[in-house]
C-alpha cells in the first residue's frame, strides 16, 4: 500500500496543500500515519464531504441552495397571484379602505342636513324610521362594494 503527501493528494484533488491540512485537521481526511495519506481513501473522503455539502463553519450549501430555490419559487407565486388580482399590497388596500371610509363619513354626515327638511314635515314615527332606514343603508352599501371601489382605484391609476 503506497501513502502520499498532503503535496500529493493536493494535486490529485485540485486542491491546495494547506487545504488538504485543514480537511485533515476538521477530519474530514483522515491520515494514514503522520502527514501521510492513503490515496484512494483520501479521494472518496473529500468527493464524500463534496456530495454532503458541508464546510467546517457549519453552512449546509445543498440546504442553503434548497432555502433560495423556496424563496425564489414563493416569490414567483405571490407575483403571479399579484397579476391575476388574486393578492394586493397592502399600501393599495389601505388607499382604497381609506377612501371608502372617508365616503361612508361624508354620506352620513350629510344624512341631517339632508333630511332635516324632509323629517321635519312628517309626524309618523313609522314613516321617518322607514327614511332614516333608506339613507342608513344607502350609505352601508358604500362600504359593501368593495370590488368595485378598488377596480375603479385601479383603473384611476392606469389612466394617470
Amino acid at each position: 500500500m503506497k501513502l502520499y503527501t498532503a503535496k500529493a493528494i493536493a494535486k490529485v484533488l485540485g486542491i491546495t496543500e494547506r487545504r488538504v491540512n485543514q480537511l485533515r485537521s476538521s477530519g474530514i481526511i483522515k491520515e494514514y500515519r503522520e502527514n501521510l495519506f492513503i490515496l484512494s481513501g483520501a479521494v472518496q473522503d473529500y468527493i464524500d464531504y463534496i456530495k454532503n455539502g458541508s464546510t467546517s463553519d457549519g453552512t449546509d450549501y445543498n440546504a442553503e441552495r434548497a432555502l433560495l430555490a423556496k424563496a425564489k419559487r414563493e416569490n414567483q407565486e405571490l407575483d403571479l397571484k399579484i397579476k391575476k388580482k388574486e393578492l394586493h399590497e397592502s399600501a393599495d388596500i389601505e388607499r382604497v379602505i381609506t377612501d371608502m371610509l372617508i365616503n361612508f363619513k361624508s354620506r352620513l354626515m350629510a344624512i341631517p342636513s339632508k333630511l332635516s327638511p324632509v323629517l321635519a314635515k312628517k309626524t309618523d314615527n313609522a314613516e321617518i324610521f322607514n327614511i332614516l332606514r333608506e339613507s342608513i343603508e344607502e350609505a352601508l352599501t358604500e362600504l359593501s362594494d368593495f370590488d368595485s371601489v378598488f377596480n375603479y382605484h385601479e383603473e384611476h391609476e392606469e389612466k394617470e
